[in-house]
Parts: C-alpha cells; structure tokens; sequence
C-alpha cells in the first residue's frame, strides 16, 4: 500500500511538474526575447540565453511606441466592461435562479443557444448600427459591446452560483421583514463572492485580451488597446520580436496580479461555490 501511494505522489509530481514546463517555458522564451539585441535573436543555431542583455526593447515600448497610453486604454475598457457585466449578471442570474415565470426554460435554452454563435457574424451588423451611432472609434462603443457579448456567459455563470445557495436562508431573512432586495444584498451576495470574483476574472480575461472588435472598431492610435498595438508590431516590413516580446510580459502583468490575490475566491467559486443544500 505504501508503495502504490508513494508511486501515485510520484506520478502526481511528475505530472504536475510537466504541466508547469509546457505552462512557463512559453512565458520564459518569450522574456528571454524581449531582453535579446536584434543580431541575437535571428542567430542559428538558436541562442536560449544572450551574454548581452538588454532591456531597450521595454524603454522603446514605454517611451516611442506609446504603450502606456494603449496599456490605460485597454485598463479603463476592460475594468469598465467587466465591473457593468459582472454587475447585470448578478441581478439576471438572480432572476433566473430564484423567479418561476412563463418561458422561463426556453430563454435558457435561448441563452446557451446564443453562445454557440460565433461573434464575427455579429461584426457587419454591429459596425453598421454604431457607425450609425457615431460609436466607432469611441472607446465606449467597444465597453457597450464586450458588455453584450459577455452578458451572456456571465449570467448563467451567475444562475449556477445562485443555484447553490440554499433558498431556505432568503426566506428566513424576508420572514424576518428584510425587503428582497436586502435579502439580496445583505444574505445572498456575501456568501455569492467566490462566485462573483470567478465571474469578473473571466470577464476581465476575455476583455483584456480580445482584439478582432477593437482593431475593427479603432482605427485611430489614440484609441489603441494593448492587443491590437502589440498587433501593430507585426508589419510587412518584418516583425520587431524583442519589443514584441516585451509587449506580451507587460500585458502579462494584469492578469497575473488578478489571479495571484483572488485565486482563492476563484477556486472556491469554481468548485464548491457557497453553502449547499
């Protein structure tokens, strides 16, 4: 038995140890480009470490390239849309989860229909309407629409935390004479943060990293998300890897912040959720 068990913890670490080499040895390379001379990078064989160092790529990047004007853009878009969307998802997953109305099944149905859709087919009528609007090239057009195309997901995310939490707990509280809206509030939501966090990273990561609608719906530099600048680094005169690769570290750090300090509510809205039944 003892045997089989540390066989198994071995296996386990073996396992997780190879996971983690196909997870950061991307990420390195990538580091290890962007803190390449040019003359390195083109080298064969390939050079996996440089005896030059150099971190101009990242000074170019903050300093010619504008990159941190794209990097406030793409905060603002991002935390903008993901807060709104995590807010409606909030209040329609509670609908959804705790109200018994007519059709209630098929808009379901209708709603995971909606996500088997492909967003490019939506572009053309969308670049249409917000021409029409004067909400092209306007960073509230492109918050207007990851709110749309999120929406979705998010609240049957939130039905399913909703679902989770015993009804038992709102009924007390409303016997007691709270309003349902400071059931809400007051019962259900402080126990629905695990889910809620799960809900907003998800959001942000999609917003943050979505480019095919904001290099269709931004032409100006101005407006310019970090996604469609590093896309910008890609021209037909050759492809500047180092300050590409330095684009992608730094466009790193915000998901990586998100993730290292609400892990722990992540991981609990994703797999218990809150109280069960």
């Amino acid at each position: 038995m003892r045997v089989k068990k540390s066989v198994k913890k071995t296996l386990k670490a073996l396992a997780l140890g190879l996971y983690l080499a196909f997870a950061i040895a991307p990420i390195l390379w990538i580091f290890l480009t962007s803190i390449k001379p040019p003359e390195d990078i083109y080298t064969f064989p390939i050079k996996y470490w440089t005896e030059k160092p150099s971190f101009d790529a990242y000074r170019y990047l903050f300093g010619f390239a504008k990159f941190s004007k794209y990097f406030g853009n793409s905060v603002f878009v991002t935390m903008f849309a993901s807060i709104v969307s995590t807010f409606f998802a909030l209040f329609s997953g509670y609908a959804l989860s705790r109200f018994r109305f007519k059709g209630k099944g098929f808009l379901l149905i209708f709603l995971f229909f909606t996500q088997m859709i492909p967003a490019y087919l939506l572009m053309i009528p969308q670049f249409q309407m917000f021409s029409g609007m004067k909400l092209t090239n306007n960073l509230f057009g492109i918050i207007i629409i990851y709110i749309g195309l999120g929406a979705t997901f998010s609240t049957i995310m939130s039905k399913g935390f909703f679902d989770r939490i015993p009804v038992s707990m709102e009924e007390a509280g409303l016997i007691d004479g709270c309003t349902r809206l400071g059931v809400l509030f007051r019962i259900t939501v402080p126990l629905l943060l695990p889910g809620l966090a799960a809900v907003f990273s998800f959001s942000f990561v999609n917003n943050w990293n979505e480019l095919f609608t904001a290099a269709l719906f931004l032409d100006s530099d101005a407006k310019m998300t970090v996604p469609v600048a590093l896309y910008s680094f890609i021209s037909k005169a050759g492809i500047q890897w180092n300050v590409l690769g330095a684009g992608i570290i730094v466009a790193l750090v915000p998901t990586m912040i998100l993730f290292f300090f609400a892990q722990k509510y992540i991981i609990a809205g994703l797999t218990q959720g809150a109280v069960k039944e």
